[in-house]
């Protein structure tokens, strides 16, 4: 029979009790709670299991040991066997993930009254009319004393009314300061509070949990919960084995090899400079609920489109997206006026960390996984290309084949007919317009492909490593094919490839400004 997976589902109680699989965090969790901070926050990107997370920190709070032991046939979770209390706190959780808070500051303010109306209920206490923050800190002061207990305040998505408005510089400045105000009650209360959580996708300054709660500890690079969200490897073959097995009897495939192509496509995400990584779970369980297809499951839930904005206004240069290094201070505090894009796309999940230079403190990023570098690069073009679907379609379908085959002809003549349904304006005179172009589309088809790629011998424009092929390109605007062929001859590009197996192509291609499109270009085996 196939098991209950937990699809959209972030309530801790109901996975437990309805029969539904449940990777077991509670001993990580449990070393958190346990420790002698107070007060965290946790970045993560959407869709990796915050809200979960908060959930399961509630029901661990509010006492709920019943939840943590055998239940439905699974066995009991690992906090239940380890030293804990299991006193019963007053739980205060407020999630802002709700809300059109591109509608004005009242969306926010009606979100606040509504969370703080049902937290309250759930308390058993009355709140007196009043601004928010007065409600807040009402309902602190009066669970406290209903209770006799310190309270836990949870607050998920602590940012997404800011990240929301981020391109409504009015809008999200009111957000900012009803929130800074809110926010400001964590730090006067602290006297109140046993335990504070906050998640969220990133850090905006001029909020008080960051400019005021100087104890406010960010897990964000920890190592020691690089695992605290998502899914490793090892946790994917120990809770999901039958669902394993069921794609391989309905497809046939290879063990190894359906594996391999899992965490190709779907593994990746790595958040500290522990070298490990994760799985985003709402991709997975997605994948195994459609008996193991191989699509774009996150990717969908959300659309960068400020993001790729953000690229444009900024210059960042595309070529550069999968070796891009940051140091930790750039991963600290925003504002509306000082947003980077860099920093914000690896905290939104389109980068993530795949590497970590100690002595400079400093971070290597990367695309995670397959699903991520095709997607983003297909919002990347629709927006910095503009073509028409029935062209992009049809690049989707010829070019993988071609490629697969060494047809070179076929390759640039689909290029060129691509490039053709471009409008007109938008085409910029450059080879770098032309170079990110073709970068593109091959990093949409799921590519390995690398651009301005640095050997000993100098820099390589784009290269394109297939399983059996390897394509180096040179390019020259209103140049010559020959001298681009030359260049790759004298460099010798192709030379670290030679041995490999694999056929060897260099390919020289010229920009004709005047056409603005492909205009001569030549190809020839390296031998």
């Amino acid at each position: 029979m196939k098991r209950r997976l937990p699809i959209g589902i972030q309530d801790f109680a109901s996975i437990r009790e309805e029969g539904f699989r449940y990777v077991d965090k509670t001993e990580r969790i449990h070393g958190l709670i346990s420790g002698s901070g107070r007060a965290f926050f946790l970045s993560r990107p959407r869709r990796f299991g915050k809200s979960l997370l908060c959930s399961t920190l509630g029901a661990i709070f509010e006492g709920r040991r019943d939840l943590f032991g055998e239940i439905v046939g699974y066995p009991a979770l690992a906090i239940n066997s380890l030293e804990w209390d299991w006193k019963r706190h007053p739980v205060i959780r407020i999630d802002l993930n709700a809300g059109l808070y591109s509608e004005g500051i009242e969306a926010l303010r009606s979100v606040l009254y509504s969370e703080l109306k049902r937290e309250s209920g759930k308390q058993g206490i009355a709140l007196e009319q009043a601004d928010v923050t007065s409600q807040f800190k009402s309902l602190i002061e009066k669970s406290c004393d209903k209770t006799g207990e310190k309270a836990v305040i949870i607050i998920d998505e602590y940012d997404k009314p800011l990240l929301s408005t981020i391109d409504l510089p009015d809008i999200h400045n009111k957000m900012r300061d009803m929130l800074k105000g809110f926010y400001g009650v964590l730090k006067s209360y602290d006297a109140y509070l046993r335990f504070v959580f906050l998640t969220g996708v990133t850090k905006f300054a001029h909020v008080s949990v960051f400019s005021d709660l100087n104890h406010l500890d960010d897990l964000t690079l920890n190592p020691d919960y690089a695992d605290l969200c998502g899914i490793t490897q090892k946790e994917l073959e120990q809770n999901f084995e039958p669902e394993i097995e069921s794609v391989l009897q309905n497809t046939g495939k290879n063990r190894e090899a359906y594996l391999e192509d899992m965490r190709r496509f779907y593994n990746g995400y790595r958040f500290t400079r522990k070298p490990l990584t994760v799985y985003n779970p709402f991709g997975l369980l997605n994948h195994f609920n459609e008996h193991g297809e191989f699509l774009s499951y996150w990717y969908n839930t959300g659309t960068p489109t400020f993001l790729v904005k953000l690229i444009a206004s900024q210059k960042v240069n595309i070529l550069n997206l999968n070796n891009l290094r940051v140091g930790r201070y750039e991963f600290g505090k925003y504002d509306v006026a000082g947003m980077k894009a860099v920093p914000l796309l690896y905290q939104s999940g389109y980068l993530t960390v795949v590497d970590y230079d100690e002595e400079f403190d400093e971070y290597k990023l990367d695309y995670p996984n397959e699903e991520v570098r095709s997607a983003f690069a297909k919002s990347l073009i629709e927006d910095y290309l503009q073509a028409p679907d029935d062209k992009s379609n049809t690049l989707y379908t010829q070019l993988p084949r071609a490629l697969a085959k060494g047809d070179i002809d076929t390759v640039i003549n689909t290029i060129k007919v691509f490039l053709s349904s471009i409008p007109y304006d938008i085409i910029k005179e450059s080879e770098n317009y032309f170079q990110t172009a073709i970068h593109l589309i091959f990093t949409i088809l799921g590519m390995n492909c690398r651009s301005e790629l640095r050997i000993a011998s100098g820099r390589i424009d784009t290269l394109v490593e297939l399983k059996n092929y390897v394509y180096c390109f040179e390019f020259k605007l209103n140049g010559t094919a020959e001298d681009a062929l030359a260049q790759i001859d004298t460099k010798e590009y192709l030379l670290p490839w030679k041995g490999s197996g694999k056929k060897l192509f260099k390919v020289g291609v010229v920009f004709d400004s005047e056409k603005r499109n492909i205009g001569e270009w030549k190809a020839l085996n390296f031998s």
